[in-house]
């Protein structure tokens, strides 16, 4: 079987105001218990192998495999963090074995009267048989950050 090679490039922006403080939606990032919590490989996921080294040049490793399906795995670098400010990471997605992706990505945190504002902006190369997959992406990334307001939702 031949591989047709393709890329294809995506990028997306996405804000989200929630009711709470700086601090505590910038924690959901930083600490490693809160992260796995809301980003919960969950039910739909049985989870692999996890990493979390958040510094610059630190890495983050998540691998989980759909049940019934396929594995995935993100392996990310930070490359800035301005604490309460932003964060920056360069990230790779693996589907099965076969890379899939690779993204520069960053999160801004923004104090508003309401709480805090978050703004996350990617730029994604899409590779080979997944050219196609940058609107899936963005729509993962929509469900994380609503997993994120779930988590954010519950008490400290």
């Amino acid at each position: 079987m031949t591989i047709e090679r393709r890329l294809a490039h995506s990028s997306f922006t996405l804000t989200r105001d929630y009711p709470a403080p700086v601090d505590r939606v910038w924690e959901a990032f930083a600490d490693a218990d809160q992260k796995r919590n809301w980003l919960g490989d969950g039910d739909a996921f049985e989870p692999r192998e996890w990493a979390f080294d958040f510094r610059v040049g630190g890495r983050d490793i998540d691998e989980a495999k759909f049940h019934g399906g396929p594995v995935s795995r993100y392996e990310a670098v930070y490359t800035d963090i301005v604490e309460r400010v932003r964060i920056v990471t360069t990230y790779d997605m693996w589907l099965d074995g076969v890379h899939m992706s690779t993204s520069v990505a960053s999160f801004e945190f923004e104090q508003i009267p309401a709480g805090t504002r978050l703004t996350h902006v990617e730029h994604g190369v899409f590779f080979d048989q997944f050219w196609a997959d940058g609107a899936g992406r963005e729509q993962g990334t929509r469900g994380l950050l609503e997993a994120l307001g779930r988590h954010l939702a519950q008490p400290a």
